[in-house]
């Protein structure tokens, strides 16, 4: 194992945890440094890493870890100022490469400060790459969701199956077979609980939220095909005024018309003054009438993003309930509901209520430093919302597993690996990948997994 593989994580909370246990199913050594004794005890259950009781402000703990033998340190604790001075720590000991975790956006606005006067590589902001992805969704006002891939030449498309959806109680090769004018492929599907990476046979049945692959000149008439309308969303309601409810008014109100719900008079007042263009009222989210008389019968979409999971989930049930009236369209595309759901427990349940997407802003920042880290591998890596599942964007190298092969004479690796090859560029063009497709050495493929065999994706193609 190389030293640049041998990982230093501050903290065992949210991110840090869940960082360690991707990692560690990567094969990376991971050591920990956390002062809170419970959280060690409950990460010494379910994580395979040296595990040290100690505190990040505390040099001994630094030379306990061994963090002279450190290729990667990431700073996920709880407090702002010492993720950023442990990296002028860590620089002293000589780690290449450092990621922290911060919650204020005053470093990353500020010019007096840069990331690399504190020797930082890679500044997370949790509640800010969650409200960008508020603004993002928003923005695909028509499906549940619309990811970029291959530098935007390929495009994964989001979508609830109900009564009158054309795809309901097809397979995958039915679709293949009754629509050979253009070429998509369904690439995962959650159903309740559960992740599937499709084969050729699978049903897809009511309620499913299915993820179809496509080429970005035949998204728009795969949409025309499912009876999407293309619109745009002009109101919204969002409850919740701290960091990611203001975040997603700061970025929203100058292009659609917002309502803030706030529960706390101090905070509504505030925000009252400095949003301008946000209608902002002070009451709970939670209440029926309240929603109502803000004026939810003429919105379009809700966001909510209080600090409480339960509240979200359940005012997010409320707020759809009341914008699904007979008036809206059966697709789905208005009444768009977004939760913030920070227990990772919760995440799976929201959508197999009727929650559209549901946040969380540990894995947020998880997916944003694991893109840092694997980026001399991996082109890109995309989290499918909703699921188990990435999208990954790769080149198949010379005398790989891959290279040389047709997809058909891998399918038994890839059924049990849950493994599908999306997309291909061959000579400079991107086509959607069939069983007779053969990669070739040097090909930029874009593949999806389910999380957990990301790892078995990277061997495939080394």
């Amino acid at each position: 194992m190389t030293k640049d593989e041998n990982t230093l994580i501050l903290g065992i909370g949210g991110v840090g945890m869940h960082l360690a246990q991707r990692l560690v199913h990567e094969g990376h050594p991971i050591t920990v440094i956390e002062s809170d004794s419970d959280l060690l005890e409950h990460a010494s259950e379910s994580l395979d890493a040296r595990l040290i009781y100690g505190n990040a402000m505390q040099l001994s703990s630094w030379h306990e870890a061994n963090a002279a033998d450190m290729g990667l340190m990431i700073a996920a604790t709880n407090n702002d100022s010492t993720n950023m001075l442990s990296s002028l720590i860590a620089d002293k000991f000589g780690i290449d490469r450092k990621i922290v975790r911060s919650r204020s956006l005053d470093f990353a606005n500020d010019k007096m400060f840069s990331p690399d006067d504190l020797k930082i590589d890679l500044m997370v902001h949790p509640e800010e790459l969650v409200a960008q992805e508020i603004y993002r969704l928003v923005k695909r006002a028509s499906c549940n969701d619309l990811i970029s891939v291959g530098e935007g030449n390929m495009l994964v498309l989001a979508m609830r199956i109900n009564e009158y959806s054309p795809l309901l109680n097809k397979t995958p090769q039915e679709l293949s077979e009754s629509h050979n004018d253009f070429f998509f492929r369904v690439v995962a599907i959650a159903r309740g609980i559960s992740t599937i990476i499709p084969r050729a046979e699978e049903k897809i049945r009511p309620f499913d939220q299915v993820f179809i692959m496509a080429c970005k000149e035949d998204m728009l008439p795969l949409m025309n095909m499912m009876k999407i309308e293309h619109k745009k969303i002009e109101s919204l309601m969002v409850l919740g005024g701290g960091l990611v409810g203001r975040r997603v008014a700061q970025l929203l109100e100058k292009e659609v018309d917002i309502i803030l719900i706030e529960n706390n008079p101090e905070r509504a007042e505030k925000l009252a003054a400095d949003l301008k263009d946000t209608q902002v009222i002070q009451g709970d989210g939670t209440d029926a009438n309240i929603l109502v008389m803000a004026g939810l019968d003429n919105t379009e979409s809700f966001i909510a993003t209080t600090g409480d999971n339960e509240t979200n989930i359940v005012s997010c049930l409320l707020a759809k309930h009341l914008m699904n009236r007979n008036n809206r369209d059966p697709q789905g595309g208005f009444g768009k509901t977004i939760a913030l759901v920070n227990k990772e427990d919760y995440l799976v349940l929201a959508s197999t209520i009727g929650l559209d997407i549901a946040l969380n802003t540990k894995i947020s920042a998880a997916n944003e430093i694991l893109k840092f880290i694997r980026r001399n591998e991996l082109l890109s890596v995309a989290h499918l919302h909703g699921v188990d599942a990435e999208v990954i964007e790769l080149h198949a190298a010379p005398g790989s597993e891959i290279a040389g092969k047709t997809l058909n004479k891998l399918a038994k690796n890839f059924h049990q690996n849950n493994i599908l090859i999306g997309g291909v560029e061959q000579e400079g063009v991107w086509k959607v990948a069939v069983g007779s497709t053969e990669i070739q050495p040097h090909n930029r493929v874009v593949a999806v997994c389910s999380s957990q065999n990301l790892n078995k994706v990277r061997q495939l193609f080394s």
